[in-house]
């Protein structure tokens, strides 16, 4: 009884030892998450005549919809609608939210037709179309989904008169494991922005073909110095990929800079137990 009783607590330590070996390894699999979508293509004229100026608003909104964890398919869910249309609209379900998000923009653009009325008035029949088309382009991204692991990316294109449009990408990385947002903080050390901050100068003055970072300032770059980590990042098998929007580091012509850092370049400045440690 004793011998049997042994064995069987030895089978229990190994499956658990089994078990655990693999929730630390690397998977090639995706995750079991669904995903559903909303797509919009919203046209107004200012006054509702076809010959004005008008907005344009196109949306493509990926979001989740099934996962095991219910009470993360919340907390992930809600993380979407906040991340693509604001802080506002988190308490929202995806369809109300866009219907909303919809709703505001069109009355904002009406509130300009007093505005163009008098312009058009002072005009006297010269064209000023331009001064009122606006427009707006969204879509979301799922670029990885594994290990536990859930990035996306936002974009965002948008007109509202002016010289140019305006565009961005930000980047979120999910713990599937908790619902949480996986922040710099998570995965790094201590004290870890300084020595960050220089690896990421010297790949941008790489990327540009100077020998001295320092000469990225006269093509369009503003201070060198104050480059640093700014948690827009996105999270592959192979490394962290950090985004800078327009006028965040550059001027608008140098537009959306990428940077790439291999895990095996950075590795000393990884936590052994961040939510990413499995893919190191």
């Amino acid at each position: 009884m004793k011998t049997h009783a042994i064995k069987t607590v030895l089978v229990v330590i190994l499956l658990s030892a089994i078990t655990g070996c693999q929730r630390d390894k690397k998977s090639p699999f995706e995750n079991k998450i669904q995903f559903d979508s909303i797509s919009v293509d919203r046209v107004y004229h200012m006054l509702e005549q076809p010959e004005n100026p008008n907005c344009s608003l196109q949306i493509k909104f990926i979001y989740p919809v099934k996962f095991g964890n219910k009470e993360v398919l919340e907390a992930i869910r809600k993380q979407f609608v906040n991340s693509y249309f604001g802080d506002i609209y988190d308490e929202l379900t995806p369809e109300k939210a866009t219907d909303e998000y919809v709703n505001i923009y069109i009355e904002d653009y009406k509130s300009l037709e007093d505005d163009f009325k008098e312009e058009r008035e002072k005009s006297k029949g010269a064209p000023i179309a331009s001064w009122f088309s606006y427009y707006e382009m969204s879509s979301n991204d799922i670029t990885y989904n594994k290990n536990n692991l859930l990035c996306y990316s936002v974009y965002y294109e948008s007109y509202t008169g002016g010289a140019h449009g305006a565009h961005s990408q930000m980047n979120f990385v999910l713990d599937l494991e908790i619902g949480d947002l996986v922040t710099e903080e998570d995965i790094f050390i201590e004290d870890f922005q300084d020595e960050l901050a220089q690896m990421l100068v010297d790949n941008i003055a790489i990327q540009n073909e100077v020998d001295n970072a320092k000469e990225l300032e006269s093509i369009g770059f503003f201070s060198v110095e104050e480059i640093y980590p700014n948690g827009n990042f996105l999270i592959d098998d192979t490394g962290i990929t950090y985004f800078f929007n327009e006028y965040e580091i550059a001027a608008y012509v140098v537009g959306i800079t990428n940077v790439q850092l291999p895990f095996q370049e950075i590795k000393h400045l990884l936590r052994k137990d961040s939510p990413i440690a499995k893919l190191i």
